[in-house]
């Protein structure tokens, strides 16, 4: 049960610090003097000294959205498979429990951009509602095909099960399954080429859009939401289909899980490097490759078994 909640709490820990990773690569990559690993946590201090702005035409929603956006994803984080051997783990939640719990933030995020009453926070929540609606369903489908190869529905089982029993016999299906759920990743944290969360510019932003019109401690707990998120995404991607390490020596299989959070966050900062971001009707054509992908994924594993 220690190693449990040291877990969870080394992974609250180092979500800043994956977020300004990938921006010190980008940097790097692009010839520019890259920011500190730690800034993060500096933005994050700075935030909290700050006086904490509203909109006028705001109502009580503002003060809880934030709150609640937070809450299920750290809710979420007692829910992931465990990261070395003999660590105690919840197995009774599934792929609707996971999705719905990201929903749920997503949702009070939306409202939040909604309750400002500015056409940028009624676009950006528009635009997130839409890109939401393609990203869940091809979830669900992704992770309830990586639980019938891992031959348990639960998330954190079907993890030990996929460390203990690799499905060589069902590699297609698996890799059709990675591929969908990176995409879903990208997508899901607003990264390139879905969105590009270090621009302001109105025809191009999404998840800024809806936090424009707040500032100080609220700002805070979104952009911490934000980062916990990437770090849930981040480990279920190494958990379910990055599974090797986990029965190695407890330091040596977390050391191991730290550093495939580091080679997908190194990944996801070559992409944005070499990617341009697509146009906004043009998303829906990359999320619809992440439910085919989900689709060829059971199919392959129902009807070929490969």
């Amino acid at each position: 049960m220690i190693l449990y909640f040291m877990t969870i709490l080394v992974l609250i820990l180092i979500a800043p610090i994956l977020l300004s990773f990938i921006k010190v690569v980008k940097m790097v990559l692009l010839y520019k003097k890259p920011i500190s690993i730690f800034q993060g946590y500096r933005n994050f201090e700075k935030l909290l000294i700050k006086e904490t702005l509203i909109s006028e035409e705001s109502s009580s929603i503002t003060k809880i959205a934030p709150f609640i956006i937070l809450s299920p994803l750290l809710l979420t984080l007692f829910f992931l498979p465990p990261v070395m051997s003999g660590a105690y783990y919840v197995n009774f939640v599934d792929a609707f429990t996971i999705t719905g719990l990201i929903s749920l933030s997503t949702f009070f995020l939306m409202l939040l951009g909604l309750d400002s009453a500015s056409s940028f926070g009624g676009m950006g929540a528009s635009r997130e509602a839409f890109i939401a609606a393609l990203v869940e369903p091809a979830m669900i489908l992704t992770i309830f095909s990586v639980s019938m190869m891992a031959n348990d529905l639960g998330i954190a089982q079907a993890g030990v099960n996929l460390s203990t029993h690799f499905p060589k016999e069902h590699m297609a299906s698996f890799l059709f399954s990675g591929i969908s759920f990176f995409i879903l990743l990208i997508a899901e944290n607003g990264r390139i080429p879905v969105d590009n969360p270090e621009t302001h510019l109105e025809l191009t932003m999404v998840h800024e859009a809806m936090i424009l019109d707040i500032g100080g401690f609220y700002l805070a707990l979104i952009e911490s939401a934000a980062s916990i998120k990437f770090v849930i995404f981040a480990s279920l991607f190494a958990s379910l289909f990055l599974p090797f390490g986990l029965h190695l020596p407890i330091v040596a299989a977390f050391l191991v899980f730290i550093g495939k959070l580091f080679m997908i966050a190194f990944a996801i900062a070559l992409l944005e490097v070499n990617t341009a971001k697509l146009r906004l009707f043009k998303v829906p054509n990359l999320l619809g490759i992440a439910i085919v992908f989900s689709f060829l994924s059971l199919i392959t594993y129902y009807v070929l078994g490969a």
